[in-house]
């Protein structure tokens, strides 16, 4: 167990803190899409968090809570076509402070609620993606959505995996998550 929290720790250790959000970022294909969200830490943070929080969650929630990201942040990306969300990179931040304490609390919301609460700030998500989509490329859109899922699925296999046997880690992590939203907030 403490070789994956050491690898884990290197891991997000060698992203720098919303890098995704860089003017300029570049590319119009899957492949740049794909990598837009595991360029920044908040964005790897909020989307492993979601899995985590819907592994505590269960049942439908495994996949729906996720579902419900994917696709509200897809809208989100269309959002940024249309107008300027306000306020993008503290809905983010919040994301973090929130989704991470739901982790550490091990909050037990009704689905619609955490499907909702997860949803708003996959728009902020999203907006933050689209808006640096180059031309409204299809296949940029793709490769983020596809990212995501993925951090998802990895957030939810963890905190399916350490159910029974590591509990108090997820729950850790949550804290480390809303604690790095507070950080990127504040600073």
């Amino acid at each position: 167990m403490r070789r994956i929290v050491l690898a884990i720790a290197l891991i997000l250790g060698s992203f720098a803190p919303a890098l995704a959000h860089a003017p300029g970022a570049g590319e119009a294909g899957f492949a740049a899409g794909f990598a837009h969200p595991l360029l920044g830490l908040d964005h790897v943070l909020a989307m492993i968090a979601v899995g985590l929080w819907a592994s505590q969650l269960g049942g439908r929630a495994l996949w729906l809570v996720p579902a419900s990201f994917v696709a509200l942040m897809a809208a989100g990306a269309g959002l940024s076509f249309i107008t300027a969300l306000p306020a993008v990179e503290l809905g983010i931040s919040g994301s973090l402070i929130v989704l991470g304490a739901l982790v550490a609390l091990a909050a037990r919301l009704p689905l619609a609620l955490g499907a909702l609460i997860v949803g708003i700030f996959a728009l902020f998500h999203g907006h933050a993606h689209g808006a640096e989509m180059p031309a409204a490329s299809l296949a940029y859109a793709a490769g983020f959505m596809v990212a995501t899922a993925i951090l998802h699925g990895i957030g939810v296999a963890a905190g399916l995996y350490s159910r029974n046997t590591a509990g108090w880690l997820v729950r850790t992590g949550g804290a480390a998550v809303a604690a790095t939203g507070l950080f990127l907030l504040i600073g």
